[in-house]
């Protein structure tokens, strides 16, 4: 069997060069389609449109990497980044026209048509051909043969996903590690195997029968790696490390510089930079509504409580809350007493200190609307890690593992935990253990898309699953 056809650099830049070709001609294409739509005709003022946004679009997908090459990262990953370069686009294209006080000579109907059909195009595009790649790559075409250096479980785990992911065009040929497997031998049930040392991964490398070599040694062998470094130097293949951090529980990785030094952090917030500018409108823009929507509500909850039994209708509980600071959190009471000090009583499911209205509210999770207000003030999120009393949280930080780590984040009115049916009286450790697994979860994966997800699931779980 011959070695597999793979893309060499002219044809990878003939490709990249054909794939904006076709991004153009769609961008093109698509306004002279909505122009004829229209019933307009084309002018010069299009023309000048399609030039700026072909040029502006080139630049914001090569900083965002959407047209680099799409072996190893995820069709999901690319068209994010695909539609983020259009976004980009659209904002500039807006400031030029009216910084150019040029609005007047474009047609708002046929613009805004063009702006929301052109990403649809360039992503249907962009999968198709995807799709077809994937397949011509699932057949044995133009496919890479990579070399793993290290026969242990970060080598193992990298093999799996490539194996299982063909349409990356990854031909994984084998192991090469100096020192055999041992322990519980991960590599027995393996497809690939090792076959050589580190001194056949040169002479191959040299040969020419590699074109990708993945390093996934320890951080401690530190001087093999270097070592290895220099020899494949001589070599034309592309090098990757494959970092070992898996050894740590990660939070939220990501790459950094310190300076020109560059870092991985191991627990980190998701929500700098943009990311928490979305978080913080998101909470803005639904905390508004919902009080809005529940005003009314709210008001006649809060005369059934004070009606039904004594006390004051919102309960103020300190709890902590980002980095660990104590916030005040607000809820309507549903109890004879506030406790609210160092010894706090948890709530259990028939708690007899709950009123007749409060085990109501309690059991429909109404109690907890005045939150809203702590999310508009800006002390809690819709949508995060459920904040307990400062007196079980001193408790529970030296019994659980990491448990701090979820005030990386603002505590929020709901959550991951919550939706799997964490909720509630806590009557063992391991209970607390799950729900702070599913809080880390959250923090590890957010996305725009998860809140909303978590939302939608909540508002429908609140009346028909007492869990919720």
């Amino acid at each position: 069997m011959g070695r597999p056809q793979q893309l060499s650099g002219p044809t990878y830049g003939r490709s990249v060069a054909f794939t904006l070709a076709m991004d153009a001609l769609l961008m093109a294409g698509s306004l002279w389609l909505v122009v004829q739509l229209a019933n307009h005709s084309w002018n010069q003022q299009h023309t000048v449109a399609i030039l700026w946004t072909i040029g502006l679009f080139l630049i914001a997908s090569h900083f965002l990497g959407a047209h680099h090459s799409w072996r190893g990262s995820s069709p999901r990953r690319e068209f994010i980044r695909l539609l983020w370069a259009w976004f980009i686009v659209t904002l500039a294209l807006l400031f030029l026209a009216f910084s150019t006080n040029t609005t007047t000579e474009y047609s708002r109907r046929v613009f805004l048509s063009w702006f929301l059909l052109a990403p649809l195009f360039l992503v249907v595009w962009r999968g198709w051909l995807q799709i077809i790649l994937g397949s011509l790559r699932k057949r044995g075409l133009y496919l890479n043969n990579v070399a793993i250096v290290g026969a242990r479980e970060l080598g193992t785990l990298l093999a799996r996903t490539i194996l299982d992911e063909p349409w990356m065009g990854l031909n994984p040929i084998g192991f090469y590690d100096d020192r055999k497997p041992s322990g519980e031998r991960p590599l027995s049930h393996e497809p690939i195997e090792v076959i050589g040392n580190l001194d056949s991964l040169v002479k191959h490398a040299r040969e020419g029968r590699l074109d990708i070599v993945y390093i996934t040694l320890p951080m401690r062998a530190e001087a093999r790696i270097q070592e290895l470094l220099a020899k494949l130097s001589d070599t034309t293949v592309s090098v990757y490390m494959v970092p070992d951090f898996f050894m740590f529980d990660l939070l939220h990785a990501s790459w950094g510089n310190v300076g020109d030094l560059p870092v991985v952090s191991i627990s980190e917030t998701p929500f700098y930079g943009v990311d928490g500018i979305i978080k913080r409108t998101e909470d803005i823009i639904i905390s508004s509504l919902l009080l809005l929507i529940i005003a009314i509500p709210m008001i006649i909850i809060a005369v059934g409580v004070r009606l039904t039994s004594p006390g004051p209708v919102i309960f103020r509980q300190h709890r902590y809350g980002l980095r660990g600071n104590k916030i005040e959190v607000w809820k309507f009471r549903t109890m004879t007493v506030c406790e609210n000090g160092s010894d706090v009583v948890q709530a259990t499911t028939d708690d007899p200190r709950f009123t007749r209205f409060g085990a109501f509210l309690r059991r429909y999770s109404l109690d907890e609307l005045p939150q809203l207000i702590n999310v508009l003030h800006g002390t809690m999120s819709i949508v995060g890690p459920r904040p307990y009393a400062v007196a079980h949280n001193e408790q529970y930080r030296i019994q659980v593992s990491r448990f701090m780590l979820r005030h990386k984040v603002k505590p929020g009115i709901t959550g991951l935990a919550q939706l799997r049916a964490w909720r509630g009286e806590i009557s063992s450790l391991n209970q607390m253990e799950e729900r702070v697994q599913y809080d880390l979860a959250y923090i590890q994966n957010w996305s725009l898309t998860l809140d909303i997800m978590i939302i939608f699931q909540t508002a429908v779980g609140a009346f028909f699953n007492k869990h919720i």
